[in-house]
Parts: structure tokens; sequence; C-alpha cells
């Protein structure tokens, strides 16, 4: 059987910069940072206590407030994005076979919030006033079920957990989906709502985010040499793939077209990425080889560009590899800088970012990068964005565990 052509017909973003595609964009264009004090939790006593917090999220806007009593915060986020992704595809779900849609939502760390709250009363309070939602709260597969349960899919409906590279490994699957003929149909990208005691403590332990509490707009800084680690944030990013014949059917409007998938691991150390890049370049080897693709063809790279020192070394190290003489020539831009870090979450925002750059020939600017580092010398789109014609972008979204993932879209040809 031919693989099967997919598109993008709808998005959805709940992010620091807005809870709406239109506010994410205007923030990454503007050059904007979504980043301020953490005021989620009392975090006085933390090393960090800046995050990237979605303030103007308001659950009831989308979910009844039954229900939202049974979510943990990060599947709010994903139904939010989810229900607006949906909308924007102007799919009537009600009208579809229920079996050719399906969703397949990665989030890094999941329902971290609840498991500290009831932990902390099951400690306080004994066993007996543990919640009875506690388990359906902070599984991981809970973003992708509510999502099946609100359109009344019955295909496919997994969850990806491969730390940062989350969101992105869940929409390579969802491609796959479509590509074989299991489906139509997918929702799908990625959430997280780690910003919590634990979620912020931890990663302080590990030394790995930014201590620039006193700036926090200009602490996240790929590939500046001042960086200092990057910023935790929360979000979610969703969207709708659809097989392109069955949205031509229906005159959806297409955004943009997922031409290649690529992943691979390290397979080395669990949290630190290998310093030269080989399976991070690997990844994007075979996602452009997937799309049938040369690295010329390229015009943009969506970085993955965390802000660490290690991370943002190996990642430029892995673009020169695959492009050569080329990486030197096409623009390379992160936009965590402007959004901070959202973990599992982040393949799904920066693919709805670098969907709105094709479409508008508009390059993300990397903000906060004054001082390039010397390892770092490639064009990264300094602190303005640029105008130019965009044909073909691949995003990259690498994680803890070794986890190299990549998706590569364009124009419609």
């Amino acid at each position: 059987m031919a693989s099967r052509r997919v598109v993008i017909t709808g998005m959805g973003v709940v992010t620091p910069l807005g809870c709406s595609v239109d506010q994410l964009w205007d923030g990454l264009i503007s050059g904007r940072s979504g980043i301020g004090p953490l005021k989620l939790f009392d975090c006085t006593t933390f090393d960090t206590r800046i995050a990237g917090e979605c303030r103007d999220f308001e659950p009831e806007r989308w979910i009844d407030r039954k229900l939202i009593k049974r979510m943990d915060r990060f599947s709010q986020l994903a139904l939010g994005a989810g229900i607006e992704a949906v909308a924007d595809s102007g799919l009537d779900c009600t009208k579809m076979d229920p079996y050719r849609m399906g969703v397949i939502v990665g989030s890094g760390i999941g329902g971290i919030d609840e498991l500290e709250q009831q932990h902390l009363r099951l400690l306080e309070k004994g066993p007996s006033k543990v919640s009875a939602f506690t388990i359906p709260k902070l599984m991981v597969n809970a973003a992708s079920a509510v999502i099946s349960i609100q359109f009344g899919t019955c295909g496919p409906c997994t969850a990806v957990v491969t730390a940062c590279a989350s969101a992105t490994n869940a929409m390579g699957d969802a491609l796959h989906s479509i590509r074989r003929g299991e489906t139509d149909v997918m929702i799908t990208g990625g959430s997280e709502a780690a910003v919590t005691t634990l979620g912020v403590g931890a990663f302080n332990a590990m030394h790995a985010l930014s201590t620039r509490n006193d700036d926090p707009t200009h602490a996240s800084r790929p590939f500046d040499k001042t960086r200092d680690g990057f910023v935790i944030s929360e979000g979610a990013g969703i969207l709708v793939f659809e097989e392109l014949e069955h949205a031509r059917k229906r005159n959806a409007r297409i955004y943009a077209e997922v031409f290649g998938y690529g992943m691979t691991s390290d397979g080395g150390h669990i949290t630190q990425p290998d310093e030269q890049g080989v399976s991070a370049a690997e990844a994007m080897r075979r996602c452009i080889a997937d799309a049938k693709l040369s690295p010329s063809d390229l015009d943009y790279i969506n970085a993955h560009g965390t802000s660490t020192v290690l991370g943002d070394i190996a990642e430029t190290r892995a673009i020169k590899s695959v492009f050569g003489p080329h990486a030197y020539k096409i623009p390379v831009s992160s936009t965590k800088s402007a959004t901070g870090h959202l973990l599992g979450a982040s393949g799904g925002v920066e693919l709805v970012a670098s969907v709105l750059a094709i479409r508008n020939s508009l390059l993300p600017p990397t903000i906060n990068l004054n001082e390039p580092d010397p390892e770092c010398d490639l064009d990264y789109v300094p602190n303005q964005a640029r105008d130019q014609r965009i044909r073909r972008v691949i995003s990259n979204s690498f994680g803890f565990g070794g986890h190299n993932a990549c998706i590569l879209i364009g124009e419609m040809v």
C-alpha cells in the first residue's frame, strides 16, 4: 500500500505567551518573553524562582467545572489546546467514523502535581483520605484520554513518554498511523505542567535550571555564552493531522504538509547528551530521508535549543554534521528563548511555531542572544524576526534518556 500524504489542518496552544495560536505568534515575532516570577507555589526557599507559567489559562473556558476537579493541570492544558485545534480544523467529529480518528499526546512527566498533593494527603491524613481520582489524574495517558472522550474518537488512543522528545515522538506516531491507512485524522502533540515543588526542586538538584531570578525575561538564552540552564515552563501544543484527500473532500484549510519523521537514541548517559550530537544528527538524517529530501532543501531549523551549556553545543555540532557547509546558510532559532522549556509539550508548540513561520514567511528569533558562545557559531536569527521565504522546516526535540526526535513539514507540492 502506498504511503498516504498527511497534512496539518488545525492547531491549538496554551503557552506562557498566551492561550491562542495568534498570541503565541505575536509574542514570538515581537521578541517578547513569557518568563516571569514563579507564582504557582511559594518558591522562597528554592534556588530557582522563575518559570514560564500559563497565567492566562482559565480551564472553565473549555471544561465543565465538575470535570476540572477530576483532571490534573497537564490534562486541562491538553484538553484546552485540543478543543482549540479541532475547532480550528473545522472538523465535525459527530459526522465521522469514530474508528478512523485517534489521539496521541505526549508528556514527559504527566500528573506530577496530583502525585505531590495526594502523597501529602496520605502522610498527613492517612490512606482513607487519598482521592479516588488520583490514578486517573496522574497517569500520563490521561491527556490523550480526555481529548478522546471529548470528541468521541474510538481509534488509536495512546501516550508517549520520552522526556522532552515526547510531543515530537507522539506526532511521529500519529503520522505513521495515517500513512499506513489505520486512521484519517489524528489529534496529536504534547502537554506538560511540571512547574511544581517537586518538579522545580528536582531539576534544581540536577543544576539544570537557570537561577537568573532577578532578570527572568532574559533568563532563557539559548546559544548565548552567559546561559546558565533552562527555564522550566508549562503548556500544551496540539495539532490535527489529516490524510490529504480526506481534508480536500471537506474543503479544509491546509496549513502545511508533514513530510518526514526520524528518531534515534544516544545509548549513552541518562541526562547528558552526546557531546558531538552523533545520534541527534542521525535522527535529522533519517527525518530528511523519510521526506525524500536532501539537507540543502531545508530553509529553517526550529532548534531544540534549551539554553543548557552542553545541549546547545551538541545540537550545533549535530547540525553541522548533517548540513555541512549549508549549516552556515540555513537559519536556526530557538523559540524556547521566549517560551522557556515546556519539556514534553515543547515539540507540539514548536511545530505550531514552525507552521506559522512557513505561513507568514517570517523567522521567529532567538531572543537574549547578545554574546554568542564561540562553540555556537551558526545563524541563530538573533533578537529580531526576519522576513524570509520558508518552504521546508525541520523541528528538533531531544530528551533525557537520549531520545532524539525530528519532524519535517513544509508547503504542499
